[in-house]
């Protein structure tokens, strides 16, 4: 938490001096010799954490309002709690402030964007998506970030069905923006929750909602795009999910339709995939989709060649599930990353799992070991 009040820190470069001492307790521990761990330290770094006492007392004085609110403070070291699938990217936030109760590490988490200026087909979209996903994964896991439009229409959808939403916010936890907002934010810190990574007496400026897009984008398997301008904070969104190898996808409009043409751009330059229902949707993320009975004939399992220890191991990580995500299994088979990576690939290969969106992956069918 200290380490995120010294503004001399850029996250990339943050997470990279938590790797190379091991720790942000090691980094507090060596801020006064700290070119005894890190040799090439430059003179700002080594300058920016002489003088870390004002940022101290903000990071204390925040810990004890988050224990007062009940906050869950995440750092992006919490393996069980952080959003493991946040910790793909470079610049994930290195603590999160969370309230509520859905799991941020659920096996599907889908983010729904769009426009603030939403038509009543982009509310149709929302509801029939929404209920669409309900009836197919009832514990699928919505995200967006309460925002006039799309985004407060997403999580009523998801509120109406019963289903977790969780909203990224642009400030901290002591307010709610708009306040228009708030009834419904009351609403999911019982069925899903409020995120961010800023701390409490921070004002949601232009700039915070720019960079919260990130998070929405990171957390989540696939992003869809509902209604959308050609330039807005989807189209970042969007963007951003393609560079941390996500599925995008976006509902086409209308051709003169002004909250369409964003959507119709992504579908033509193939930066999104165009859907019009959930069918197409589970499709483009490869989870089975329950409506269509699998007619296919039962593998010839005896085909399969002798697993090694560490494949088989990994093969029953993924057995009994549609799905789970590289670093947890990672975790759960105790096999290093590096490793793992290139067991899956070979798992592949052979014709034994598949990747999905988000470096999710799949058991096509389980083999003799």
């Amino acid at each position: 938490m200290t380490l995120t009040r010294i503004p001399a820190f850029s996250l990339i470069n943050a997470h990279m001096l938590i790797e190379q001492t091991g720790s942000a307790t090691a980094v507090m521990e060596h801020r006064h010799d700290i070119r005894d761990i890190v040799p090439d330290a430059s003179d700002r770094l080594v300058k920016a954490l002489s003088e870390v006492d004002e940022a101290r007392r903000r990071a204390e004085a925040e810990w004890d309002f988050a224990q007062r609110k009940h906050i869950r403070c995440l750092p992006f070291t919490d393996e069980h709690a952080y959003p493991q699938l946040l910790t793909q990217c470079a610049d994930a936030p290195l603590m999160l402030y969370y309230l509520g109760n859905a799991n941020l590490n659920a096996q599907r988490i889908v983010s729904i964007v769009g426009t603030r200026k939403i038509t009543e087909y982009g509310k149709d979209l929302c509801r029939q998506f929404v209920k669409g996903l309900h009836d197919a994964y009832p514990d699928t896991v919505i995200i967006s970030g309460l925002a006039y439009g799309v985004d407060i229409h997403s999580h009523r959808a998801a509120l109406e069905q019963g289903m977790p939403t969780v909203a990224v916010l642009a400030h901290g936890l002591d307010t709610i923006y708009p306040a228009i907002h708030r009834q419904t934010a009351v609403r999911m810190l019982e069925q899903g929750g409020l995120l961010t990574e800023y701390m409490s007496q921070t004002p949601g400026d232009k700039g915070n909602f720019v960079r919260r897009n990130r998070i929405i984008a990171g957390i989540s398997v696939a992003t869809v795009v509902v209604e959308s301008a050609i330039k807005g904070g989807a189209l970042i969104t969007a963007d951003l999910a393609a560079e941390y190898n996500r599925e995008v996808c976006a509902f086409p409009g209308r051709t003169f339709d002004e909250y369409s043409a964003g959507c119709n751009h992504l579908i033509h330059s193939q930066n999104a995939r165009l859907i019009t229902s959930v069918d197409d949707f589970l499709d483009c993320v490869g989870w089975p989709n329950p409506k269509k009975e699998d007619k296919a004939a039962p593998s010839q399992q005896e085909l399969f060649p002798q697993l090694t220890v560490d494949e088989q191991r990994i093969v029953r990580c993924l057995e009994g599930i549609d799905s789970k995500q590289i670093n947890q299994i990672c975790i759960e088979a105790n096999i290093p990353f590096a490793l793992t990576s290139a067991i899956l690939f070979e798992l592949e290969l052979k014709g034994i799992v598949k990747v999905l969106g988000g470096a999710r992956y799949r058991l096509i069918t389980s083999p003799k070991s």
